[in-house]
């Protein structure tokens, strides 16, 4: 390691050197049998299919302040690395990188591409993390408490199926045939928090009904005509004057044929198109679709798992849904059944994944029961603390919003199985404890057979020895997985007495677009399981944008890659920057790599400062403290204070603007440039305590100066702190002890600097001259001997 005298710049070299020995040795290994206080950073595992982006180094930046942070409070820090190699990203990077398609290889070969691929997955993304500085439990992967976990991993497999078996035998999984939420490429289906709205430009066709009594027509505005085919009732509103006497009357379905009751509900608005609407029983939007479980209608769906029209829509069958929307809409107008169409915008259901549309399909599979449990989320997110406290408006609109259980099974490949077999009415349970693929193993002998209708248990498969099994096939939802994250770092089921030692987790950091996933399915698998929150604190980031504000986006062609930041800056700027650039739980960050790289001032400042300060030996013994070094020494003790409660709020940003004002106007321009006289004391101007106190402050400010901004940036201020003898990695958070406020003595004396330098370079005079005629004011008086000193006056 190089010593401060040898380097002249801070550089990228010096970090490489720093982390590799930090990575190495392990630095923040994680000890299970503390006595101290746990404090454990539930992390966001990134996928390992692509390098990490800006988003992810500026807020894993965050969250190793904290970690760092909460170590000098004395608090054992449980931060894994945890790497997402599970479900729909990995099997779309197989299909995008390889050009296959599992529904044309099969499972078996696919499962195999998607393997294949995470094997090639470099390790890039651990390296930029380690170069970034981010202090994890451990750079290894392994069992051990603290270890670089894999979502895809046998062990994370094992709790997620334990749990799963654990819900299904309580009866809150259960398996039932309805209507969802289809995605037509993945051929899955997706709950109604994987889905996103997409404004889209659509025909508004006004289509004649005709009312079998009176023979006369109605007219209906409807989207997708498509659907006509599975039309089962009309409704117009009880107030809409327009209609009552269509009230108990029957309309005729144009083209199909079809004879529906129409009925008075409070559902259909009065202004929406002609106000009066038909009801398909295959759904068409997520409102219809909650309309039918409303009235109990049996859902029939004319759309096949394909995306194509099926058997029920006759004449369409086989037709993509556009196409059969453009046929039925040239059948309808041949008809004279068309009696206008509107464009219109048109927000319709994508998916959040593949932004293929959404379509409705009745399908079987299982759900966990959540609206029977929404008042008890809503109850016990309270005993959460939201940072920022805005933030726990998304997860409460969001819960207040979930009108369904949620579906947990997908018709996908590469994600943890459902543990489960199948054999006439019976259903056998995979072992809790063992990984368990029932695609393609039979189940243990020692497997749990229950009744398939009364759930009750039967014995085990070595009891019923003719039988033959069949595997699920299905897989689960690769947030029932993930919404068990704290409980794996946790140790749930592996290690009781430590689980219940560390339950609940300390911090949950996340971004605020997987608030209505990630943090509220973590909450709810928390609550089933435990009956507690699963966290203290939740910390709710905004985003990181271009330059002009826009989302990073590679058709954009606007990304601004960490690794380019990495090399060429280095991980301090970087991480100086973002301290400093605002506070993310409350604000989008626009990103600027001039930004970035004008931080690189600030640690050479902090270099040159510490380089000045450590050409004085210091003090053995704390010698007598001169009035103006006290007044310094003040305020840095309630700077401490103010850094120490907002450190603990999460808040660096005010902390590391205030520290970054300290280093550059109090210290460098002010307090180094009145006492550097009296510390080198070459005229004997001053007595050696004087000077021996100009030296111990110089050295207790910098101390304190590196202690506070070590969470912020650790390479920089461990290297100087170390030649100092201090260990910035192993030593306590400092108990400061305030005092009033000196700030306003503080800036008169900046301001009266100022004055004289301003007044000598106004008459030419080298700041290093005498200067006459000056008066120093009476508040500052105190201080008169290191002013004249200062100033030559």
């Amino acid at each position: 390691m190089p010593q401060l005298k040898d380097i002249k710049n801070w550089n990228v070299e010096i970090e490489t050197e720093i982390t590799n020995s930090w990575k190495q040795k392990e630095q923040f290994k994680f000890n299970p049998k503390t006595k101290k206080k746990i404090y454990s950073i539930d992390t966001p595992p990134p996928y390992i299919n692509s390098p990490i982006h800006m988003g992810h180094a500026v807020t894993y930046c965050f969250m190793d302040f904290f970690a760092r942070f909460r170590r000098m409070k004395g608090e054992e820090v449980l931060f894994p690395l945890g790497l997402d190699r599970n479900g729909l990203p990995i099997e779309m990077a197989a299909e995008k990188k390889y050009k296959v398609s599992p529904f044309k290889i099969g499972r078996e070969k696919f499962v195999e591409y998607c393997e294949k691929l995470l094997s090639e997955s470099s390790a890039e993304s651990i390296d930029s993390f380690a170069k970034l500085g981010i202090s994890f439990s451990s750079y290894k992967e392994g069992t051990d408490i603290g270890a670089i976990y894999n979502t895809d991993s046998p062990e994370y497999r094992t709790l997620t199926q334990w749990t799963f078996i654990d819900l299904y035998k309580k009866g809150l999984i259960y398996e039932d045939s309805r209507i969802n939420n289809w995605d037509p490429k993945l051929r899955t289906t997706i709950a109604d928090s994987e889905i996103e709205r997409k404004e889209k430009e659509t025909d508004f066709n006004y289509v004649k009904f005709k009312v079998k009594e009176t023979g006369k027509y109605i007219t209906i505005a409807t989207t997708r005509p498509e659907l006509l085919c599975t039309a089962v009732l009309i409704i117009y509103n009880p107030k809409d004057n327009r209609y009552k006497d269509l009230k108990g009357k029957t309309a005729i379905v144009p083209i199909f044929n079809i004879e529906i009751p129409i009925l008075e509900h409070e559902d259909a608005d009065p202004d929406f198109g002609s106000g009066i609407a038909y009801m398909s029983s295959s759904g068409g939007d997520q409102d219809a679709v909650r309309f039918l479980r409303k009235m109990g209608i049996k859902p029939v769906s004319p759309i096949g798992i394909d995306g194509l029209m099926n058997e029920k829509a006759g004449f369409l069958e086989g037709l993509k849904t556009d196409d059969a929307r453009k046929k039925i809409i040239e059948e309808i107008k041949n008809k004279n059944l068309m009696e206008k169409q509107e464009k219109m915008i048109h927000s319709v259901p994508i998916s959040e994944r593949s932004k293929a549309e959404i379509e409705f399909i009745e399908m079987p599979e299982f759900y966990l029961k959540q609206m029977d449990y929404k008042k008890d989320i809503k109850k016990i997110s309270k005993d959460i603390n939201f940072y920022p406290k805005a933030s726990k408006k998304i997860l409460d609109s969001w819960i207040e919003s979930v009108s369904i259980d949620w579906p947990i099974s997908r018709r996908r490949y590469y994600a943890t199985p459902v543990p489960l077999w199948y054999s006439e009415n019976l259903i056998a349970l995979a072992p809790q404890g063992k990984y368990i693929e029932p695609w393609r193993q039979d189940p243990p002998k020692d497997a749990e057979v229950i009744d398939a209708e009364t759930k009750k248990s039967k014995g085990t498969v070595k009891d019923f020895p003719s039988n033959k099994w069949k595997g699920e096939e299905r897989v689960l939802d690769t947030w029932f997985d993930s919404s068990i994250s704290e409980l794996n770092m946790l140790q749930y089921h592996k290690d009781d007495e430590f689980f219940k030692k560390a339950y609940p987790a300390s911090l949950r950091p996340q971004g605020k677009e997987i608030v209505r996933t990630w943090l509220y399915y973590t909450v709810l698998r928390g609550f089933l399981e435990t009956g507690k929150a699963c966290f203290t604190d939740t910390w709710i980031h905004q985003h990181i944008l271009d330059e002009k504000g826009r989302k990073m986006s590679k058709s954009v062609g606007n990304i601004i890659d960490p690794q380019e930041i990495l090399k060429e800056d280095g991980a301090e700027a970087l991480r100086l920057w973002a301290a400093t650039e605002g506070d993310l739980s409350k604000g989008d960050f626009t990103c600027s790599k001039d930004k970035i790289k004008a931080e690189r001032k600030t640690l050479n400042k902090l270099l040159n400062v510490s380089k000045f300060v450590m050409m004085f030996h210091k003090p053995s013994k704390k010698p007598a403290i001169t009035k103006l070094d006290q007044l310094f020494i003040d305020h840095i003790e309630n700077l401490t204070s103010e850094v120490d409660k907002l450190y603990l709020i999460y808040d660096f940003n005010h902390p590391a603007q205030d520290l970054r004002k300290f280093l550059w106007d109090t210290l460098a321009s002010n307090y180094i440039e009145l006492v550097k006289n009296r510390a080198y004391n070459e005229e004997d101007k001053f007595t050696d305590d004087e000077s021996a106190s100009a030296k111990y402050t110089l050295h207790f400010l910098l101390e304190r100066l590196l202690t506070l901004l070590y969470p912020i940036i650790p390479q920089i201020t461990s290297l100087i702190a170390k030649e100092k003898g201090i260990d910035l990695l192993t030593i306590e958070w400092p108990k400061p002890t305030p005092t009033t406020n000196n700030q306003q003595l503080i800036t008169s004396l900046a301001e009266f600097n100022s004055q004289i330098w301003k007044t000598k370079k106004e008459k030419g005079i080298s700041l290093r001259d005498s200067i006459k005629g000056i008066k120093i004011p009476k508040e500052l008086s105190e201080f008169e001997k290191d002013l004249k000193a200062c100033h030559k006056i």
